[in-house]
């Protein structure tokens, strides 16, 4: 039996589907070597390594599947996407965002349902210490904002979060500190069309804001506010001051 013999006596839609799982599996490798080289050499230069990599990486890849595919390349983008309206990237951008957002609550009912939920809170609180210092370091790189940038730096990396395409949150300054407020959460909502209690999401909440202020400026501290399962007004969920230590 050759190689191929296989895949030739796959249809076009098993094809087509095992493509894809060959994109997830390349996926799921990649962030299996982001967590291995956490893991061994710690979390910061896990961060610096894929910040190495991914420059390195894309350009071959996008090279190769453009050669495969025949599309064409426009500023080391697929020019089918950097020539894409402003408003089609804004809809692409929140399309993205949202399945962000359902993968990570598939995720967590997942586990809930193999376990329970507190083993699920566990999973998704350390998830957070992970994830929430990636992103900042992520904008950080893409914005090009210094380091040390304090709160101004802050107010700006809030703004492009995934977050920030799926929840409507505000920011404020008070008496030389920054307020951030979760005035509406798609989660929280969805809990309170179905008559539930709020998710207590505080565990995770205290890891997720804390740990990307630091990486935007270790000198920024975190205060909660409130979050629930914290008692809260009726037009936020959450309330989160960050300060200059």
């Amino acid at each position: 039996m050759s190689e191929l013999d296989g895949l030739e006596k796959m249809s076009r839609v098993e094809l087509a589907g095992l493509a894809l799982d060959f994109f997830r599996r390349s996926a799921l490798h990649y962030g299996m070597w982001f967590n291995e080289v956490q893991h061994q050499l710690g979390l910061e230069a896990a961060l610096q390594t894929e910040s190495e990599v991914f420059p390195k990486f894309f350009p071959v890849a996008l090279k190769r599947l453009s050669d495969t595919l025949g599309f064409a390349v426009a500023d080391g983008l697929p020019a089918a996407l950097s020539g894409m309206p402003e408003h089609q990237l804004i809809k692409l951008i929140d399309a993205v965002s949202a399945n962000w957002l359902a993968a990570d609550g598939i995720w967590f009912q997942a586990v809930e349902a193999r376990e329970e939920m507190s083993t699920a809170k566990r999973c998704n609180d350390t998830c957070w210490t992970r994830f929430s210092p990636l992103e900042a370091h992520s904008i950080m790189s893409f914005l090009r904002l210094p380091s040390n940038g304090g709160l101004e730096a802050l107010e700006t990396a809030l703004n492009f979060r995934l977050y920030s395409r799926i929840n409507r949150q505000s920011l404020e300054h008070e008496k030389g500190n920054l307020v951030f407020k979760m005035v509406n959460c798609r989660v929280q909502d969805a809990r309170k069309r179905k008559g539930l209690e709020d998710y207590p999401c505080k565990s995770a909440g205290v890891v997720e804001y804390s740990s990307f202020a630091r990486t935007i400026d270790p000198r920024i501290r975190t205060e909660c506010i409130a979050c629930p399962p914290d008692g809260h007004p009726d037009d936020w969920f959450c309330a989160w001051r960050f300060y200059m230590a």
